[in-house]
């Protein structure tokens, strides 16, 4: 007789698309006992999950502390940047209590990217040529020797948004003040680095790390401009198809044994023991793959397409990635392809319009190989639902093809209508399998 394994309390934090999609795919797992999300204002958590009673504050841990001992949380799984970098994975960390989600001082790999060029630099890991700086003045100086504009970054946490590619000089010194003096992102603008521009191609790899494990997840495409042909202001993600980007086994390779292997021992000499996610942003240049940024969670919106192609139990791979366990499991991926569409709200990535209606999300659902995640919506008591974000909706296709997953997905959201909708047209437009057949 199959001995079944006792049931585990999963405490989800984080309220997005990503976090949707998360809860969607722990939902499936027979061995889940009772989802707790700390969001429940987003509607598609709130029908997966049982609210947490208690806030979600790195700056108050005793109750969440207490939350998790109360319900007998077996796994804590941390989706956002912002409570990683405060260090909830370890405050929550208890005997008996995964936490999947890297520690503070691993977190910082994303949260202060100008500690991450000097361990890259340290580890030799191919990057773009960067200098950090604190004084606007100094940073002004060095562009204005530069022949080229280079690339402005915010060092801190920007929420995928802190990352300016001027077209001029004027550009590159505009953008030094928004960051530095007008602060646009907050103290995430204390620090900047300057760095030179890659050309190439640009795609995200992603890895689950046990510590002392790398899986490499499927191949994601994302899409980070507002404007179709990628034109705009940098977001933290409009669209992605997988597989996508780096699909080659060699290239995929490379990316791990001069990227991620060398980044994980860097910061194992550090005293760092990581587990979670590693995300590396990679540019595929003629001089072979460096890297752009790293992340230290899920992307968003790749999390949705990637939960939209895992078949299989994601809450036992989470535990195995947080148990250093993740060389005894199999995961296992549909041979289907996914395109996430994503739809923001009017003043994206600035202000958004709020509290705008939504109409046609049930409508969109039922279209076949289709998803709907909530990113940045809330019900009112009537049961309207809507905006309350920047990025309000992910509209997830799957089929045999990356063209079938890209028709359904767009299909889909164009039964979606609310006043002022920002959604890109192009998504996946690039992918090789339908430039080819154009």
């Amino acid at each position: 007789m199959t001995q079944i394994a006792e049931p585990i309390n999963v405490l989800l934090i984080g309220g997005g698309g990503r976090e949707h999609a998360l809860a969607w795919k722990l939902s499936e797992s027979p061995r889940l006992g009772t989802l707790f999300v700390s969001n429940p204002e987003n509607p598609g958590l709130a029908a997966l999950g049982r609210p947490m009673d208690v806030p979600m504050d790195v700056r108050a841990p005793f109750q969440m502390q207490r939350f998790c001992d109360k319900n007998n949380i077996g796994l804590v799984v941390i989706g956002p940047e912002e409570p990683l970098a405060g260090g909830l994975a370890d405050l929550l960390a208890a005997p008996g209590r995964a936490i999947f989600g890297p520690s503070a001082a691993a977190a910082r790999l994303e949260a202060d990217k100008a500690w991450a060029k000097q361990l890259m630099r340290a580890a030799s890991v191919p990057m773009a040529d960067g200098r950090v700086f604190s004084d606007p003045a100094a940073a002004k100086s060095y562009v204005e020797s530069r022949e080229d504009p280079p690339v402005i970054k915010a060092s801190g946490l920007a929420k995928g948004k802190g990352v300016i590619v001027p077209g001029s000089m004027a550009e590159a010194l505009a953008a030094i003040d928004r960051i530095m003096v007008k602060r646009e992102f907050g103290d995430a603008g204390k620090t900047i680095i300057v760095e030179e521009r890659l050309e190439g191609h640009e795609a995200s790899v992603l890895a689950l790390v046990d510590g002392r494990t790398i899986y490499v997840l499927e191949a994601c495409q994302d899409h980070k401009r507002l404007g179709d042909n990628d034109t705009g202001p940098n977001t933290g993600g409009m669209g992605v198809y997988c597989p996508g980007g780096i699909t080659d086994d060699a290239t995929i390779s490379l990316v791990q044994t001069e990227v991620l292997v060398p980044t994980i021992d860097a910061m194992r000499r550090e005293g760092i023991d990581f587990r979670g996610v590693l995300y590396a942003g990679i540019m595929i240049t003629p001089g072979g793959p460096k890297v752009l940024e790293f992340n230290t969670r899920f992307g968003d919106p790749e999390c949705q397409a990637l939960m939209a192609r895992f078949d299989g139990d994601l809450l036992e791979v989470l535990l195995a990635t947080s148990t250093r366990r993740l060389d005894e499991i199999d995961i296992h991926w549909s041979p289907a392809a996914s395109c996430c569409i994503v739809i923001a709200a009017e003043g994206y990535p600035g202000k958004p319009k709020l509290n705008v209606p939504i109409t046609g999300i049930d409508n969109a659902a039922k279209v076949e190989g289709v998803r709907i995640f909530h990113a940045g919506t809330k019900k009112t008591a009537a049961g309207e639902i809507l905006t309350a974000g920047g990025r309000v909706l992910n509209v997830v296709g799957t089929g045999e093809t990356i063209a079938e997953a890209r028709k359904r997905a767009y299909l889909a959201a164009g039964m979606i209508h609310f006043p002022g909708m920002v959604i890109r047209r192009d998504i996946a437009a690039s992918a090789p399998e339908l430039v080819a057949g154009s």
